[in-house]
């Protein structure tokens, strides 16, 4: 009975690995969204570009693109050699192995205090040695990572066995004319204006299907809570354009703009005239924004709106 209790508390133990390591991508996945124009957040698409930094917040909402070579398709998920990590691809086998080496450092930790001095000491330099190994594996990997600029396994063989990093498809840089800048800001402003409206059906003309999702989201959530996102008296204050690439048969481009409009959240049940029925915002004053807007379109076609970052 008297050893029946160690070895049910490193079960225990074990046990309580498997549960964290296994849990800890769920937890790690937790999002919270956002209405647009009263808590503002980054979603959409820049394509091979969706996860570089170009100064503004990163994207938080949406589809990875697939960012390994010119032919693929916007909005599917990044692919990673090997389907990424054995930790993120096998979660709970991961927590069953932390699990089972947990168990074995604090059984051999309980029956070395059960053998005498040498046993002891030889199970105490073992457990070191252990430990000592895995941090110089840790060193390592970790290394590995920042040299490659990503995890081990983006490595690729050239001529005479040497190794180098492999280079990440970004697309072209292009140049574009100052009528698109134009056309960027016309769009701004047309998609205000439906946003205000509510009008799906001129949104889908202006954006990319994956950002039409996203407006209709958020418009049926504001409207399930009897919210209007008023947004009036819209002025563009700059437009800069950033970057602007091409990746097979289309082109991107990322514009700053800094922009001030009435901003307000109303209540759609209060009477006409009722001043609570402003819950959010300033129903009077002007509130300045800048962001980034990502546009695309096929060569020849007109552009839409892919992507909004907050700067």
């Amino acid at each position: 009975m008297a050893r029946a209790m160690p070895t049910f508390w490193r079960l225990l133990f074990a046990l309580f690995c498997c549960g964290c390591v296994a849990m800890a991508p769920i937890l790690a996945e937790a999002r919270a969204g956002s209405s647009f124009g009263s808590r503002p957040s980054s979603f959409g698409s820049r394509g091979a570009r969706s996860w570089e930094n170009n100064g503004a917040q990163p994207l938080n909402r949406g589809l990875a693109p697939q960012t390994t070579g010119p032919n693929f398709t916007p909005g599917m998920p990044p692919v990673t050699a090997g389907g990424g990590s054995f930790v993120q691809r096998h979660p709970f086998l991961t927590g069953v192995a932390g699990g089972l080496l947990g168990s074995w450092l604090f059984g051999q930790a309980a029956n070395a205090q059960g053998v005498g001095g040498v046993g002891s000491v030889f199970g105490t330099l073992l457990r070191l040695a252990f430990i000592g190994l895995m941090i110089w594996l840790a060193i390592r990997l970790f290394r590995a990572r920042t040299l490659s600029n990503g995890w081990p396994g983006v490595f690729r063989a050239v001529s005479g066995g040497a190794a180098g990093p492999a280079s990440r498809f970004r697309g072209r840089d292009v140049n574009l004319p100052d009528a698109d800048l134009e056309a960027f800001q016309r769009l701004h402003a047309a998609i205000q204006d439906a946003w205000s409206a509510g009008n799906l059906e001129r949104m889908r003309g202006l954006m990319t299907p994956e950002m039409l999702s996203h407006f209709s989201q958020e418009l049926s959530r504001n409207a399930s809570r009897g919210l209007r996102n008023v947004v009036s008296n819209v002025q563009l204050l700059r437009a800069e354009l950033s970057e602007a690439w091409e990746e097979g048969d289309r082109q991107y481009a990322t514009a700053f703009l800094r922009w001030r409009a009435i901003d307000y959240m109303l209540r759609l049940a209060a009477p006409a005239g009722d001043r609570s029925a402003v819950i959010g915002g300033d129903s009077r004053s002007p509130a300045e924004f800048e962001e980034a807007w990502t546009f695309v379109r096929r060569r020849g076609s007109r552009w839409l709106l892919s992507a909004i970052q907050q700067v």
